[in-house]
């Protein structure tokens, strides 16, 4: 199993695994925004941040990618992704590779997540049976409680399949794949009852995961007229990997 399947030329069929926690017919945005994220690897040089821009729900349906380059550079590259479903452009992305380079006299101290808790169960995304893409994913959560809406909450991620069949999962796969989940995972009111709608998804990446877990620390705070920024820290176990951001619009359902 695995989120897509490859048919050539640039395009792909999307599996249950991508499948939206609203709609079974639709896409999450995590699956998307990784396979334009692989789509727009650039040789020699390494992702450094992401801009997924999400035109509307994403039909679980064949689709076409189609790459354009921006800004060339040996140092510096930005290029362009387009997914386009039945004839209309569904997500965009556009990134930027950076050349990594000798290694500076001064390092970082690392920062590290909460260890990785014990299993229990068999890790999927509470209240939500037969979701494709909850399931798709093994999760354990180090602060708050999946499914629960208080605004904060931290998880181990594991994804369980590959994002190309026939293809090795990355590190920069089990980041994006995940990073969009950050503003369900944080949610401040009950998923149920009330719409938060990422029109746009940005990530910053310091270097690929390193290992099969991701770690994901978001929190989500909301405006008082109908607006709500999620933020989140993307760590393995090494340390710090990167951010996320989404702006939202919060309506009730």
């Amino acid at each position: 199993m695995s989120f897509y399947l490859p048919l050539g030329d640039g395009q792909f069929r999307p599996t249950r695994s991508t499948e939206s926690p609203w709609d079974t017919e639709m896409q999450h945005g995590g699956p998307p925004a990784a396979l334009l994220g692989r789509v727009l690897t650039v040789d020699g040089l390494r992702l450094a941040r992401i801009s997924v821009d999400f035109l509307g729900p994403i039909p679980r349906r064949d689709f076409q990618i189609e790459v354009s380059t921006i800004k060339p550079g040996r140092l510096t590259t930005l290029n362009e992704a387009r997914m386009i479903v039945d004839g209309r452009v569904a997500v965009t992305a556009r990134a930027w590779h950076l050349a990594p380079g000798p290694q500076p006299p001064v390092t970082t101290p690392a920062d590290h997540a909460d260890p990785l808790p014990e299993a229990h169960g068999d890790g999927g995304f509470p209240g939500y049976d037969g979701w494709g893409y909850g399931e798709a994913i093994e999760w354990r959560t180090t602060k708050g409680e999946l499914g629960v809406a208080d605004g904060e909450t931290h998880v181990w991620t594991r994804v369980r399949m590959p994002l190309i069949d026939g293809e090795e999962l990355t590190g920069i796969d089990r980041a994006l794949i995940v990073a969009d989940s950050a503003n369900g995972i944080s949610a401040v009111l009950p998923m149920g009852q009330w719409l938060s709608i990422p029109p746009t998804m940005t990530t910053t990446l310091l270097r690929p995961a390193l290992g099969d877990w991701v770690h994901l620390a978001c929190r989500t705070a909301l405006s008082d007229d109908g607006l709500g920024l999620t933020t989140g820290e993307l760590a393995d176990p090494e340390g710090t990997l990167g951010q996320v951001s989404q702006p939202l619009v919060v309506r009730a359902r």
